[in-house]
């Protein structure tokens, strides 16, 4: 089944990595806390959203930042990613921040709702 799946991957021109499979593979190890720390450092007055992206945009090269890709993903999508990974390893890095509750309870879920860590008023996608 790995093979064929491999297989598959590679002819939609995906690159695929073999992982043991553990609930927050590779990337959301990395991916979960750096954007909690992002999260908290808007959430204590460290950085604007749009400062922090910045930063990481221009010191790492990425194309977006942590707060861009949440408003991308969804903040509730961070939110559950947050508690599954948090109740299952109990890392606190996992642990999800408070802003991230206050935003979905709001109704704030970036893109698809218009507002997120940045406002898409005009650029709404999805109904929420």
């Amino acid at each position: 089944m790995f093979d064929r799946a491999r297989a598959y991957c590679t002819a939609i021109g995906q690159k695929p990595v073999e992982t043991k499979d553990t609930p927050d593979f590779i990337l959301n190890h990395f991916a979960i806390p750096l954007h909690n720390r992002a999260i908290r450092m808007v959430e204590s007055g460290v950085a604007t959203p749009a400062d922090i992206d910045r930063a990481i945009k221009t010191a790492y090269g990425h194309a977006m930042g942590p707060l861009e890709w949440l408003d991308l993903v969804g903040l509730d999508t961070q939110q559950r990613l947050c508690r599954t990974f948090h109740e299952i390893t109990n890392d606190p890095e996992l642990a999800c921040p408070k802003l991230v509750n206050v935003m979905v309870a709001a109704g704030w879920l970036g893109k698809k709702t218009g507002s997120g860590f940045y406002d898409y008023a005009d650029t709404k996608t999805f109904g929420a």
